[in-house]
């Protein structure tokens, strides 16, 4: 195996650097992504059930913030719970976009890599046929072990470039997809919550209207 890298030239180098690196991410968001770390079971209706009996102190605000993701955007919505439901909304969005932020953290190297290592296999083959050519230009068509070193090369470039690039590709659209839904569900939740913390509220102006 190692005669193989050694025989892909120096455009190995880069390529095995983008393969450990997408190897990194792809374990890093396996275990971020996990739903229970995302969205806890049971999460959403703890907070309802402290909206409902009005148990919503400072101290369950900034710990409900640091338990996941889902507890950052709830945590949002409680902290404007007294404001029109418009305000809650913008807030829960401003939180969003930064939840979606991490989420979606190193996605965007990893489809990077997905895209420059087949370019990076394609440049070791471009310079192992140069290499080959050079031979033939000194030696002729005589030496097949030197038009052989060029064409393995070459070969060997551009199947490790698409060995890292298959993968990578398939494991962003997975992650990407994964965060579309984690980020559906979360909006369930806030939706449920914000429906608790404003439709009571707003009844009672009502009421006192009539």
């Amino acid at each position: 195996m190692l005669e193989i890298l050694i025989a892909g030239g120096w455009a190995m180098v880069p390529i095995l650097i983008c393969s450990a690196v997408a190897l990194a991410i792809i374990l890093e968001r396996f275990w971020t992504l996990r739903r229970k770390a995302v969205i806890p079971p049971e999460l959403g209706e703890q907070v309802l059930t402290w909206a409902r009996t009005r148990k919503l102190d400072p101290q369950h605000i900034d710990a409900l913030r640091q338990t996941s993701p889902l507890g950052e955007l709830l945590a949002s919505a409680l902290v404007v719970r007294n404001r029109p439901r418009d305000v809650i909304k913008e807030r829960v969005e401003d939180t969003g976009r930064h939840v979606m932020h991490q989420l979606e953290r190193f996605l965007n190297t990893l489809g990077t890599i997905a895209l420059i290592t087949p370019l990076l296999g394609l440049l070791g083959t471009v310079f192992g046929m140069i290499r080959m050519f050079f031979a033939v230009m000194v030696s002729g068509v005589g030496d097949p072990l030197k038009m052989a070193g060029g064409i393995g090369e070459a070969l060997v470039c551009t199947a490790s470039g698409l060995c890292v690039a298959i993968p990578a590709y398939f494991f962003h659209r997975y992650f990407r997809g994964r965060v579309t839904e984690l980020v559906i569900d979360m909006e369930k939740q806030v939706i449920a919550l914000t429906d608790e913390l404003t439709i009571g509220s707003e009844a009672v102006p009502a009421r006192a209207a009539g």
